[in-house]
């Protein structure tokens, strides 16, 4: 059986845990293993650029009696960032169900270059510092070369797939929604960046709505109560969400299922934590899975 010992990822404590007659100073410079990971890299053909995927098994992945059970996948965009959020928050039992996936920015690219190239469906002339309209060749890789990477060498659900994703990852996630809503049955998104050329995404579901009534997917939104122009953001991204969830809504798609929230007392850097738990919970109850 191969072995899972966690290859590269290792977390560095962001606070000091004093317990009982442990040295804070050892605590500081502890290395931390997450069970059943490991760090694998796709050379993508479809990009021309090389991306880490870091991957975590659920408990009891390896117990003989679920040798036959196929998981649900939790795909996650801003791996670095993410994938660590999301270890801890399938830490215990009752949340553990699923494989983690968190993808990583491109190999020796500056991470805010990566992903908002990888994570913009259009171009937007108005960015100067970073180049943008990369997702549609991102998708590209993620269906023709992560998807079939996990889907072959672990035992995952393909009717399972969730997409997580955070401000522009959450943005991408609404786009994934509405351009290849069969690639994914649900989707986490936490601080959407709705308002990318100039809030596009929703011309986007006008037109997607014109020419289909149906919409299969679990949807789960949270933005947090500090998101707006007053608390430091240059957009009010609480409202955005509520216009979006209220156009998505109106139209009454079949098979669309959808909870969404303004979590009071977050920004949009504590948001993504509460909404990714909460999130998993209400696909869990979808999936009938808790």
């Amino acid at each position: 059986m191969r072995s899972f010992a966690i290859k590269k990822i290792v977390l560095t404590l962001a606070f000091l845990v004093c317990v009982g007659n442990v040295n804070a100073k050892e605590v500081e410079n502890s290395n931390f293993k997450i069970d059943n990971s490991e760090t694998i890299t796709i050379d993508s053909k479809a990009l021309g650029r090389k991306y880490d995927l870091f991957i975590k098994l659920p408990e009891g992945y390896f117990k003989e009696v679920n040798k036959y059970k196929k998981y649900p996948v939790l795909y996650l965009n801003d791996g670095p960032h993410t994938f660590k959020v999301a270890a801890g928050v399938t830490h215990f039992s009752q949340m553990n169900k699923v494989i983690v996936v968190g993808i990583s920015f491109a190999h020796g690219e500056n991470g805010q270059y990566s992903r908002v190239r990888d994570l913009t469906p259009i171009t937007d002339d108005s960015w100067r510092k970073y180049k943008t309209g990369g997702a549609p060749k991102y998708l590209k890789f993620f269906e023709d070369e992560v998807i079939p990477y996990i889907e072959e060498n672990y035992r995952s659900n393909p009717t399972k797939r969730i997409l997580s994703g955070h401000s522009l990852g959450g943005s991408f996630g609404a786009w994934v929604l509405l351009t290849k809503p069969e690639l994914f049955s649900s989707y986490i998104l936490t601080s959407p960046s709705l308002w990318y050329k100039k809030h596009w995404i929703f011309d986007l579901e006008d037109k997607y709505h014109i020419k289909n009534k149906s919409l299969n997917a679990n949807l789960y939104f949270a933005t947090g109560s500090l998101e707006t122009i007053k608390n430091g953001m240059y957009y009010e991204m609480a409202d955005d969400q509520v216009r979006f969830v209220r156009q998505l809504v109106s139209r009454n798609y079949r098979g669309l299922t959808i909870e969404d929230e303004i979590v009071k007392g977050t920004d949009h850097y504590s948001t993504f934590p509460v909404g990714l738990s909460k999130g998993l919970m209400f696909i869990y109850k979808q999936m009938k899975i808790l």
